[in-house]
């Protein structure tokens, strides 16, 4: 929560470019506050682990948030309940003419294909257009942040040789930005994908702003419209097992899996993995809360354009 300080204390400033979150008593006897309302629309194929990961993290702030989740009418999920999909997750249709907040897009198991083959395309691709007028700031991951950067920016993604699969060290390009406060020089990041978006693309456009990357994965962050979007092409969400899981699972179907990389300790499967992201996932998420939803969303929620 801010710090309320009195009015022109010189503090106020000094602490302000070191990205401490401040205010004054003229801005805190005059703040509304109300619920955040977060939408998300999850396209993972195991839901219920998804929103575990991601509502993990949202809860993590002592700032009160309605939580929605979207689900798209042109595909139909096959690893999640039916059941629990009538329950908790509404059409898009249902939610378009509300707005919200913050938005979280999540990865999909469709990367290795064409954009526009990709079944539901049309419709996710209005869902992006829709979010630009209707949210306050929206996360893009993986998937996700590689689709929205072709549709929006025209960033093409590229096929990798070899899997990209491990938990990287990530590099601040942009450490004084808000989204990075708490940060160390360094911190890491899990991925798992096929595909990549490149930094000279990102650099050749000046309408993106490339604020993390890395020696090993390349591109992770990209900063879009002044915070009102984030690109994250790994996964800060992830729980301490999913790579496990997920290496597991793939080594029971072929011969070919490599271990994913600076994950599990002494490089031993048969160890527990080494959690080097989650403290950093944290902050991510309560710093893209804070500065860029919390700080620039309107009181009432009907003015966000």
């Amino acid at each position: 929560m801010p710090l309320r300080l009195p009015d022109k204390l010189p503090a106020i400033e000094l602490l302000k470019r070191e990205n401490i979150f401040v205010m004054d008593n003229t801005r805190a006897t005059t703040q509304d506050i109300r619920p955040l309302k977060i939408v998300i629309l999850n396209l993972m194929p195991l839901k219920i682990t998804t929103e575990t990961d991601l509502i993990r993290l949202l809860s993590n702030t002592p700032l009160q948030m309605e939580v929605s989740f979207m689900k798209l009418k042109s595909h139909t999920p096959k690893n999640t309940p039916i059941e629990h999909m009538i329950m908790f997750y509404r059409d898009f249709e249902k939610i378009k003419d509300e707005k919200f907040d913050g938005m979280i897009i999540t990865g999909a198991p469709v990367e290795q294909m064409d954009f526009e083959d990709v079944n539901y395309w049309d419709e996710i691709t209005t869902i992006f257009d829709w979010a630009r007028n209707h949210v306050t700031s929206t996360l893009y991951i993986c998937w996700a942040a590689q689709a929205g950067l072709y549709y929006h920016y025209g960033i093409p993604k590229y096929p990798l040789a070899k899997k990209m699969f491990g938990v990287f060290r990530q590099h601040t390009i942009c450490p004084q930005l808000p989204i990075f406060r708490g940060f160390d020089d360094v911190f890491y990041m899990p991925h798992s994908r096929h595909t990549e978006v490149r930094k000279e693309d990102i650099l050749d456009n000046p309408e993106l702003t490339l604020i993390a990357d890395s020696p090993e994965n390349g591109v992770s962050m990209v900063m879009a419209r002044g915070g009102r979007e984030f690109y994250i092409t790994g996964h800060m969400e992830y729980a301490y097992n999913t790579l496990d899981n997920e290496y597991k699972r793939d080594k029971d179907i072929r011969d070919d899996v490599d271990l994913p990389v600076n994950y599990y300790r002494d490089n031993n499967p048969e160890n527990e993995p080494l959690v080097t992201w989650r403290a950093h996932a944290n902050l991510l998420y309560q710093n893209w809360i804070n500065y860029y939803i919390y700080q620039e969303t309107p009181y009432d929620i009907s003015q966000i354009q």
